[in-house]
């Protein structure tokens, strides 16, 4: 899936010269944590969220600068002063924004929203916002029918697709023998944890055409050989 997929199509915006207030009314009103700015051709040119209005001192949260840097100065006291004193969108938005494509695969846009911490990322198309894609909208992509699979018509390619999602999981080949017929699988060996115990069994769910599992896989601690024999049907 892409971003163009699950994104909110539906974006409210507004301009660099928007009065603060008034940008803090839409968040509010819409029950948005972040609003867009753009200008009048459509192109993006930064974003106000929640994180750029707490510190104002009109409400008594200004930053107050520390008392060695009131002593040797503070190369970055101008923005700092444009940011909380600011009274348009284009004063307070933060510029260098982070964006991906209507073509950015899902995987690429949840690996932005949590390297930056960020809670949504605005979409572009040719260089004009088209939507927002939200962690809750990624979230709500869980809810989507999932599509159609090809499901493996006999014992070899079930048995092929279990091994090859067994490696996906992390699991140790070497120490497990999958062993199909008539589409039941059977899973012997060892592993290391109960998280991997129960990967054989998520690794399963993912397969298609399995018509059964038996899961027959022993919990080692720390050895090749089992110490502790743990059976999951």
């Amino acid at each position: 899936m892409r971003a163009r997929d699950v994104m909110t199509t539906s974006v409210i915006t507004t301009g660099p010269d928007t009065p603060v207030a008034e940008v803090a009314a839409l968040l509010l009103e819409n029950r948005i944590s972040g609003v867009p700015i753009v200008d009048h051709t459509g192109d993006m040119l930064g974003i106000v969220t929640e994180g750029d209005l707490v510190r104002r001192p009109d409400i008594g949260t200004g930053r107050q600068p520390s008392w060695w840097l009131r002593i040797v100065g503070d190369p970055n006291q101008a923005q700092t002063y444009v940011k909380s004193h600011g009274r348009f969108a284009r004063d307070v938005m933060t510029k260098n924004v982070i964006t991906v494509d209507v073509e950015t695969d899902l995987g690429e846009v949840a690996e932005r929203l949590e390297k930056h911490r960020i809670k949504r990322v605005p979409v572009l198309q040719d260089g004009k916002l088209v939507g927002l894609v939200s962690r809750a909208n990624l979230i709500a992509a869980l809810m989507r029918p999932a599509a159609a699979a090809d499901v493996a018509d006999d014992d070899a390619g079930i048995r092929g697709a279990m091994v090859a999602a067994l490696a996906e999981a992390g699991l140790q080949a070497h120490l497990l023998s999958v062993v199909v017929s008539d589409k039941v699988v059977q899973v012997y060996g060892f592993v290391r944890s109960e998280d991997e115990l129960a990967a054989v069994k998520v690794a399963a769910d993912n397969v298609a055409g399995i018509a059964r599992l038996e899961n027959h896989v022993a919990i080692t601690e720390g050895s090749p050989y089992p110490t502790r024999w743990s059976p999951k049907p």
